[in-house]
């Protein structure tokens, strides 16, 4: 999910803290999620983002006109998504089978990613979050997806009711769910001791004071201070935000840095504390010497939960193989290996005892149907209201 110009204090009369500083990630799995000004612009929001175009909208969705995707090999797969996303061995399967080749690029927000599609660049396969696939598809900027011609589709629709109807894309017409993840506190059991106390408070533990970090991501860290003081995780009300910026402030003694780069951070004892993806947590366990060192636990006063997503762009040269690879990477033997690659559950039925398994030891990295069903997805506000958000984070980052 740009950078915000540092603002004063809301309330000047509150001591302020030095500047905490935003520490450069390593390559990880999963990159730095911001939602600003900056891409509302770029996406030409209107009264609400739910119900926004882009600027230059996309043809529209083949039910108004465009001609369903004819599910054939038409060419080579142009692939756009996080980097280390899907397994060497995975892709260089469907290259054999299909006679085709795999051309990635990578994007490192969701920010970069509308971007390239904004410039004209064209690709046949785009990994939006939940909430960027509401705004892509209202800016009719994504093909449909026929689920009849997507075979393994069953496997996601039959096992999880959520994402037969998810509130980002009715009907899931121009989606299928990649990855579902949740966020939480990960820490070191060796530096802090082997239990937190369950709560989004812990990340003021006086233990940890000056190793802790959050992530660099605007709605997850609004998001944990509003669950704290039990808002709505996505709140745009100018009252609540001011709650939660001092809220924040009072965390701001104990922060290390902002960094999404949560395992990295733990592995090399950077962090002692660190707010946490799940899914990064679990990739963790295949590079960490004694699991046993590390927790991940999630708040009782909720856990943000969010999904990535299969979409074929409007404009996709070969919107035929990208169908082909959605149904190839649904086939259970192929889910299975990517889980254990990325370390992200995938929302196939009969693969879940292979996600339980990676996670034994972070049996709270888990994420049911149940989970999906706490409404605690990031949404999509007004353009006022994601102004407010906007400089809520500003505020939060300059201290």
């Amino acid at each position: 999910m740009p950078s915000e110009e540092p603002s004063s204090p809301r309330h000047p009369t509150v001591p302020t803290v030095p500047t905490v500083p935003t520490v450069p990630a390593a390559p990880s799995r999963r990159s730095v999620l911001r939602a600003g000004a900056a891409a509302a612009a770029g996406l030409g929001l209107g009264p609400t983002a739910a119900g926004c175009g882009f600027l230059s909208p996309g043809p529209a969705a083949h039910e108004d006109g465009r001609e369903p995707i004819d599910v054939k090999v038409d060419g080579d797969l142009v692939y756009f998504n996080w980097a280390d996303f899907v397994a060497p061995d995975v892709f260089a399967g469907f290259e054999k089978e299909y006679g085709v080749k795999v051309i990635q690029s990578n994007f490192d927000s969701m920010e970069g990613m509308v971007a390239k599609l904004n410039a004209g660049n064209r690709y046949d396969i785009i990994f939006p979050t939940a909430k960027w696939a509401q705004r892509l598809a209202a800016g009719n900027r994504l093909h449909r997806i026929d689920h009849s011609k997507v075979g393994n589709a069953e496997s996601i629709l039959g096992s999880y009711a959520y994402f037969a109807d998810p509130w980002y894309d009715a009907g899931s017409r121009h989606t299928l769910p990649f990855t579902m993840y949740k966020t939480g506190i990960g820490w070191r059991k060796d530096k802090i001791g082997d239990d937190l106390g369950g709560s989004w408070d812990d990340l003021w533990n006086a233990r940890a004071k000056g190793r802790v970090f959050v992530l660099d991501d605007r709605d997850e860290v609004l998001g944990l201070a509003a669950l704290k003081l039990g808002l709505d995780v996505s709140t745009t009300e100018e009252d609540d935000l001011g709650r939660i910026t001092e809220t924040l402030r009072s965390l701001r003694p104990h922060l290390r840095g902002f960094s999404s780069d949560s395992y990295n951070n733990l592995l090399n004892g950077n962090a002692a504390m660190t707010q946490a993806w799940s899914g990064d947590m679990a990739a963790m366990l295949g590079q960490a010497e004694d699991p046993s060192v590390f927790g991940f636990q999630v708040a009782r006063e909720g856990a943000p939960v969010n999904s990535d997503c299969y979409a074929i762009p409007s404009n996709a040269r070969h919107p035929g193989t990208a169908m082909l690879f959605i149904d190839y990477m649904l086939r259970p033997e192929n889910v299975k290996r990517n889980i254990a690659y990325i370390g992200y559950p995938m929302p196939v039925g009969g693969t879940e005892d292979t996600y339980a398994a990676l996670v034994e030891p972070f049996p709270e990295c888990l994420v049911s149907a149940d989970d999906l069903k706490d409404d605690l997805y990031f949404r999509n506000g007004t353009a006022k209201g994601e102004q407010a958000r906007d400089s809520a984070w500003t505020r939060v980052k300059a201290g």
